[in-house]
């Protein structure tokens, strides 16, 4: 039975608002409470309620749902309450409103390294509390992995809840997009399982964000399939990180790192990745919002060294791997505090207009600059000349990391900022 759109539960407290989909043993609906508020309820589908062992499918997802309500961890999607409705238990919870990461790559191509590290620690950080618990994921890929709207926050969901414990039900899934991202313990259900079963996965999915390949199922390897090593897919991919992608996803579970902290540290998530926090934006969003355009300027120039991990000035390698969530952050905010007359993509679009013509990339440049307001009467402009005003020509800011009065001193890095797909 499928709850269609209106429908209400426990007496008026949850609306249904739409279905977001099926898995493998769960359906989910879109609801809202009576303040308001989105929420998330899953449900056994009917599929599950029709094998002979429901029983133990239904206790287990009432047991682990009751586990994951005790949960509160940034980085762990929120259940706020198991219930009954009918003959049915439901998890109600927490609904993000943002991507999940399979389709991030898909639209946008692969991540940088330090962006995808940086979701491996936070997701690393979640499953060692859920392996603390005595629990495990299970069902670790992509598409269970979303990222919350405008910040840099990575969220498991749809935990493999019932799928362990029955060897039909995996067999049934076999051509399923998880195969790419389950150790091979998982296809044997006398196999033990332990933290290293989600080391696998995890690993298996780095290897897919940073190289937007899925990885060949282990059943296929296990018949002397090799798999294709990440850097042969993506040069870009340092030794460090190939090395720990491939420990990550070894065969056999005791040639695995066999904590989700060894992993990390494999891949250098003890040290600092350069990144940004949701609250790193608060400065500048205080900034545009008063209009204190020279300070808003800055601000950004500081966040976007920190983002990259540098100092003084960005080079063309530091711009084609910058962080992308950081980078639409950043113009996100300048386009919405200026009526969309500032931002990166506003550049863009003003260079993109240029660069079809038949003039050099040099008189194209100075072209630019006169459009922007970075120079005046053939000569470039330094910083403190710009018109730090709304009134300044469409274009000026962001400008101190990009302008300079030596004008080609950031020409190239302007123009590899403007070749970016994620603008």
């Amino acid at each position: 039975m499928v709850w269609q759109a209106g429908q209400k539960l426990q007496s008026g407290k949850y609306k249904i608002e739409k279905e977001l989909g099926q898995g493998g043993f769960g359906i989910t609906y879109l609801v809202k409470d009576k303040q308001g508020n989105q929420l998330v309820v899953k449900t056994l589908n009917d599929y599950l309620r029709r094998q002979l062992d429901f029983a133990k499918f239904e206790q287990d997802f009432l047991n682990e749902a009751l586990r994951l309500a005790k949960f509160r961890h940034p980085h762990i999607v929120r259940v706020d309450e198991v219930i009954q409705e009918g003959d049915r238990w439901c998890m109600v919870m927490e609904y993000i409103d943002g991507e999940d990461l399979a389709h991030l790559v898909w639209q946008q191509g692969v991540l940088s390294e330090s962006e995808a590290l940086r979701y491996m620690q936070q997701l690393g950080e979640a499953l060692t509390m859920v392996h603390n618990h005595g629990l495990l994921h299970r069902d670790l890929k992509p598409l269970n992995i979303m990222v919350r709207k405008n910040l840099l926050d990575a969220v498991l969901i749809d935990f493999g809840i019932a799928r362990e414990f029955s060897p039909n039900l995996t067999q049934t899934h076999t051509q399923s997009l998880s195969d790419g991202f389950a150790p091979i313990e998982q296809y044997d259900w006398r196999a033990k399982r332990g933290a290293y079963t989600d080391v696998y996965a995890l690993a298996a999915t780095l290897y897919a964000l940073l190289t937007g390949e899925m990885p060949i199922p282990s059943p296929v390897r296990a018949f002397g399939t090799n798999l294709v090593f990440p850097q042969k897919l993506n040069n870009n991919i340092s030794d460090r990180v190939n090395r720990a992608i491939l420990e990550g996803m070894a065969m056999k579970p005791e040639d695995r790192p066999q904590s989700v902290k060894e992993w990390l540290a494999m891949l250098g998530c003890n040290q600092i990745i350069p990144g940004l926090s949701p609250t790193d934006y608060g400065k500048l969003r205080g900034l545009l919002a008063a209009e204190k355009w020279q300070e808003a300027d800055r601000e950004t120039a500081t966040l976007m060294l920190k983002a990259a991990g540098r100092k003084g000035w960005l080079r063309v390698a530091d711009i084609e791997k910058f962080p992308r969530q950081e980078l639409q952050m950043l113009d996100k905010l300048w386009r919405e505090h200026s009526s969309d007359r500032f931002g990166i993509s506003v550049q863009k679009l003003i260079w993109q207009g240029l660069a079809g013509s038949q003039k050099t990339d040099w008189q194209n440049w100075c072209s630019f600059g006169d459009r922007v307001g970075w120079r005046s009467k053939g000569n470039w402009l330094a910083h403190s000349s710009l018109n730090f005003t709304k009134d300044a020509p469409t274009g000026e800011l962001p400008a101190l990391v990009v302008c300079d009065s030596i004008a080609l001193r950031h020409q190239e890095s302007v123009v590899s900022l403007f070749s970016r797909p994620d603008l």
